[in-house]
């Protein structure tokens, strides 16, 4: 008699928190705002590349607003008290707007966002994308701890998935924060035009750990999705969890070389 496989059980998802739903509705906004000023792009023309470029409001906006929502998510599964991460995210919410915000500013004013100390206002603006920088990486890597302090619930393989995902976007906070500090200090001894370009070499490999707190949880869920054998979706989460990091791992060799 033919047999079939059960699909997997998950518990039932709650109601979104208030919190949860502020951030979700921030990280839309933003990606909007991201998808907005290509169409700005479009019609205005100009570089893509460089210190003064639409393309900032359009990366930052798309990648801050995916990214709020991403971890807005992702933390759902980390054992945590409600009150703390209810916290750390409007927080976290709050300093995506800020620092999208800021850089947004200064693309219609078109001057460079970060590492500009050229007037007061835009050491000002400046040195608070730096200082919304520092609060990220705090907000992140107090996630990144708790993902790794007890195991996240969630369908089979989020654990993995999460522990991994929360690794390597330390490599991408690590990586953001050698940038500003290497462009800080280019700045404060008069190299202003080589500081703006002293980025260039971890670009790559800032822009390609950021996302794997996304990927590779939205992988894993997908996968408990499906009627594959447990043994099956372990290998492709493992299998995808290997690339990613030989991903990084190129990029980091590539940034080191290129340094």
């Amino acid at each position: 008699m033919e047999t079939t496989r059960a699909r997997p059980l998950t518990p039932p998802r709650l109601p979104l928190r208030p919190a949860e739903r502020l951030c979700h509705a921030t990280g839309a906004l933003l990606v909007l705002s991201g998808c907005a000023h290509l169409l700005v792009l479009a019609v205005d023309g100009g570089p893509w590349d460089g210190p003064v470029s639409w393309r900032k409001p359009v990366t930052f906006g798309l990648s801050f607003g995916l990214t709020l929502i991403a971890v807005t998510w992702v933390t759902s599964y980390l054992r945590v008290g409600a009150r703390p991460r209810a916290a750390l995210l409007v927080v976290f919410a709050a300093d995506c707007v800020v620092e999208v915000g800021g850089i947004t500013l200064q693309a219609w004013r078109r001057v460079p966002s970060h590492l500009d100390m050229e007037t007061g206002f835009d050491t000002a603006v400046s040195m608070t994308l730096a200082a919304g920088g520092a609060v990220l990486v705090v907000v992140l890597t107090l996630f990144a701890v708790a993902s790794f302090r007890n195991r996240p619930a969630g369908p089979r393989g989020m654990p993995l998935a999460l522990r991994s995902g929360f690794a390597i976007l330390l490599v991408a906070l690590a990586s953001g924060a050698a940038m500003i500090a290497r462009g800080v200090v280019l700045t404060r001894t008069g190299h202003q035009r080589a500081a703006y370009h002293s980025t260039a070499s971890l670009k790559p490999l800032h822009g390609v750990s950021l996302h794997a707190v996304l990927v590779l949880p939205a992988l894993a869920w997908l996968l408990s999705r499906t009627d594959w054998s447990e043994r099956t979706r372990d290998r492709v989460l493992s299998g995808a969890v290997g690339c990613y990091a030989a991903a990084v791992l190129a990029a980091g060799v590539e940034a080191v070389l290129t340094w």
